[in-house]
């Protein structure tokens, strides 16, 4: 069975998607082209609109041409309605469901080979139909699996633990968590997700030392936000008390050579564990890298977008890491032209950028999202939003080119991640910043130093000094 598989979204979803693909490749099906798939397996992400119709015209367009469609990812939580719409016939996972990807493909497979006129019964002796009927199948439906599925799990399955086929070899993507704890206004993916649930930390561990184990090089720690971890954890259960700061410290005592990424913290969940954070950031393991979005630094949107921090909050965990990390790499996300945002608000962004002046900042134009609180409030002119997120890109621009620049000529340390596309490795210095290297015999996992000879638009071109 030939599979053309599509994912779309943050490194949550990245994550799932590996997973996915790690079922497939296990059930010996073939990872097709569009042109050739049998079946469309889409991960799907919801949080803007033109993702969602980009989507919802993919399903629809391989259910005219006949094929099957398998959609997964947040759309089925809380868009169910335009998927069935676009397509009635799709089978689908909710967000929780990962796992069954397998009891899916085994319904599709035997569909294809009654369809063919096959002889189903070698299906059935190896387990292929008793594996999901229970679940999914009622007996009259075994005459032709041909009615779909639809399945939704209350608690997560598969996130962790499970064989996986990584877009990189050498990175991986573990998710130490699901769901959130708060509430902001523009967010569908809370609805999508629901309330945070932590996943064992001696379960993140065993994952993480097998990819280690496997020869990832790099570990990426992600999550709706990582700095929530633990948060929900009881009194009477072994792991309370135990918050990101604490499950970091259990994650580098692993064997090996490899470093951590971790993923997005908001501000807010940040606070109460600030100072624990900061000690188990100084480990070597742990690239000095601060992920912190703040949406906006007008304090009247904060508000609107129902934020639970104030700027100040913001300035004070940055300038704690900076204060113990000088070179921190600091990205953030922003979301221009929310409803309400007036000249001065943008301004207050626009001069925040330029202060702190992150290495990345992740611009989003305002989407309005079915069922979040912020729907029925009024939107800005579309055309305000694309001058603010154009002229925030070109200051963004700006910052980087400048910060880059300074950098050249300086001697790094840094870490090897994975190999070049044509030649070469891809390293880090402490602080994430990207550093090419040609013509080594560097692998990932070697430790190096460089001097930083010229600066591309995306990355660092390094000179070999040492090898250590």
């Amino acid at each position: 069975m030939k599979i053309y598989f599509e994912t779309f979204g943050c490194s949550a979803n990245q994550a799932s998607a590996e997973t996915m693909l790690g079922i497939i490749r296990s059930m010996g099906f073939e990872i097709s082209t569009e042109a050739d798939a049998q079946v469309y397996v889409c991960n799907t992400c919801t949080v803007k609109y033109t993702t969602e119709q980009k989507i919802l015209h993919k399903i629809r367009s391989f259910g005219d041409s006949g094929r099957y469609v398998v959609v997964s990812g947040c759309m089925p939580e809380v868009q169910l309605d335009l998927i069935l719409n676009a397509n009635p016939e799709a089978y689908v996972l909710g967000i929780n469901s990962v796992a069954d990807l397998k009891n899916v493909l085994l319904r599709i497979h035997a569909d294809l080979l009654f369809r063919n006129g096959s002889n189903y019964s070698s299906v059935s002796d190896s387990g292929f139909v008793s594996g999901f009927v229970s679940r999914s199948v009622s007996d009259s439906a075994l005459e032709s699996f041909s009615s779909p599925i639809r399945i939704f799990s209350k608690s997560p399955d598969g996130f962790l633990n499970l064989p996986k086929v990584r877009y990189n070899s050498n990175i991986h993507i573990c998710q130490i968590s699901t769901g959130c704890n708060f509430g902001c206004s523009y967010c569908i993916v809370k609805l999508a997700r629901g309330n945070l649930i932590s996943f064992p930390p001696e379960e993140i561990v065993s994952d993480i030392s097998a990819a280690v184990a496997e020869g990832c090089s790099e570990i990426w720690l992600t999550s709706q936000d990582d700095s929530q971890y633990g948060m929900d954890f009881k009194s009477d259960s072994p792991s309370f008390g135990i918050r990101l700061p604490e499950l970091l410290s259990m994650i580098v005592q692993i064997p090996g050579n490899f470093k951590i990424r971790v993923g997005m913290m908001n501000p807010f969940s940040v606070l109460p564990i600030l100072p624990r954070l900061v000690d188990a950031f100084s480990d070597p393991k742990i690239f000095k890298f601060l992920h912190l979005p703040i949406q906006s630094a007008s304090e009247n949107v904060l508000k609107t977008m129902n934020r639970r921090h104030k700027m100040v909050d913001v300035d004070f965990i940055i300038q704690t890491f900076q204060e113990r990390f000088p070179d921190l790499t600091l990205f953030t996300d922003v979301i221009v032209g929310f409803c309400g945002e007036s000249d001065d608000d943008f301004q207050k962004t626009v001069d925040w950028v330029k202060k702190y002046r992150p290495a990345k900042v992740n611009i989003s134009k305002y989407s309005p999202r079915p069922g979040t609180k912020a729907f029925g409030l009024r939107n800005l002119d579309s055309r305000i939003l694309t001058q603010r997120s154009k002229l925030l890109s070109e200051i963004t621009d700006q910052i980087k080119l400048e910060d880059k620049n300074k950098r050249i000529g300086k001697i790094e340390n840094v870490f090897v991640s994975k190999y070049g596309k044509e030649s070469g490795v891809m390293a880090r210095t402490d602080d994430y910043k990207p550093v090419v290297i040609n013509q080594t015999d560097l692998k990932p996992g070697d430790m190096a130093t460089v001097r930083i000879v010229d600066a591309t638009p995306g990355y660092f071109i390094g000179e070999l000094v040492r090898s250590k």
